[in-house]
């Protein structure tokens, strides 16, 4: 099995250090394509206003000067070209991709192109920040990530669907399940804007989220997450709220078709 990994916290980031030990439990045919920088919260950009280069630091292992979805594109269409990937592999991100997050997240994006391309899709983060943003149990990730994949490709899921696995804050021995779940949506507005001026007395912003939990409801991924228990999402790209389509088209059903106002 041939595998790519990819990441959105740069090549040379801790968790994709971990995510290609994880791939070796599964292959010895592994090759790492991803950023040469954090491109965190970049969703599914793709560059197409400036060329992308590849820089090869190593064997089967290159830095892209671009977004997640541009090394996957590139690590299918080009660099494995001869023998494409049987499974990308996106992470193991730093920090939690739920709830809201999943459509911000260049980790989850770049499971998104992989399903794309038709190959088998998981994106993986490790949830931080709810014991101390300082300590980030990485060796969860590691110890729970292979018994998980190794479970679910043999019995596969439909090719419009990425899985997004969340591990939990806690040390492995203080995981209590794994747990299948739905997208969650928080009840608590977290992202804040902080106005700072420079040495020259312009202003600037830099943008964040603050920590408050919210309280979901059982079953949802963030749910799990604050619980201890690691959380298996699918995930696809159907974004159509069908009950308002259906409103819609009643609602439009008789409209005159006039043009202008």
């Amino acid at each position: 099995m041939r595998i790519l990994c990819t990441n959105d916290d740069g090549i040379h980031a801790e968790g994709i250090r971990v995510l290609e030990r994880i791939a070796r439990t599964l292959s010895d045919d592994v090759w790492i394509v991803a950023p040469d920088r954090e491109q965190s919260g970049m969703s599914r950009a793709l560059t197409l206003s400036h060329p992308i280069r590849v820089r090869e630091d190593g064997p089967r292992h290159f830095a892209v000067s671009g977004t997640p979805t541009d090394a996957v594109l590139l690590g299918v269409l080009e660099l494995m070209k001869d023998h494409k990937p049987d499974l990308v592999l996106s992470g193991v991100n730093n920090g939690q991709n739920i709830s809201e997050d999943v459509s911000l997240s260049g980790t989850v994006a770049g499971a998104m192109q992989g399903m794309q391309l038709g190959i088998p899709s998981i994106a993986l983060s490790q949830s931080r920040g709810f014991r101390g943003r300082d300590d980030i149990p990485w060796e969860t990730a590691e110890a729970f990530a292979p018994g998980i994949i190794k479970a679910l490709l043999p019995q596969g899921w439909p090719s419009d669907v990425i899985i997004n696995i969340n591990f939990p804050d806690a040390a492995p021995e203080d995981v209590t399940k794994i747990e299948a779940t739905r997208l969650g949506r928080r009840d608590e507005r977290l992202a804040h804007v902080e106005k700072r001026t420079d040495l020259r007395g312009y202003s600037y912003y830099w943008v964040g989220y603050q920590g408050a939990k919210s309280n979901p409801p059982e079953g949802t991924d963030l749910r799990a997450i604050y619980e201890g228990r690691i959380s298996v999402t699918p995930l696809h790209l159907e974004m159509t709220h069908e009950s308002e389509r259906a409103n819609l088209e009643r609602a439009l059903l008789d409209l005159p078709l006039n043009r202008g106002v």
